[in-house]
């Protein structure tokens, strides 16, 4: 049986970060932080780099989620994700890493995407 979780979220937070070791601008990283507001709500840490200019660039990112849903379970867990940013993108991935949740979230596990409509970005995690 799979669960579908919707979490919208706002971008809070967009800090520079630093690449001890990492020579020249072809890479970024950045602390990001993010509100989340329906469905689920809480607050993530995402630490998030990437390549490329604003046409085209790809990213990754490891993002620590804590809150609670709609339905009052409430704990942690990771999410990694990743894409290519670019129109009509067919390459975003994401996966609820299995063994990182915390409380009523500890079993989870399973696929995540990042979705923009008209409201702004969200969320749709495929719990396993």
């Amino acid at each position: 049986m799979t669960e579908t979780i919707t979490a919208r979220f706002d971008v809070t937070g967009w800090d520079p970060a630093e690449l001890p070791g990492i020579e020249g601008d072809w890479v970024g990283a950045i602390t990001m932080r993010k509100s989340y507001t329906a469905g689920l709500v809480g607050e993530s840490i995402a630490h998030f780099i990437s390549s490329g200019d604003e046409a085209s660039r790809g990213y990754l990112a490891a993002e620590r989620i804590t809150g609670t849903l709609d339905d009052g379970r409430s704990g942690s867990f990771t999410v990694h994700h990743g894409a290519l940013q670019h129109p009509d993108d067919p390459s975003a991935f994401g996966y609820i890493i299995g063994g990182t949740g915390t409380g009523d979230f500890s079993s989870f596990v399973g696929s995540a995407r990042i979705i923009h409509d008209d409201d702004g970005p969200f969320f749709v995690f495929e719990l396993d």
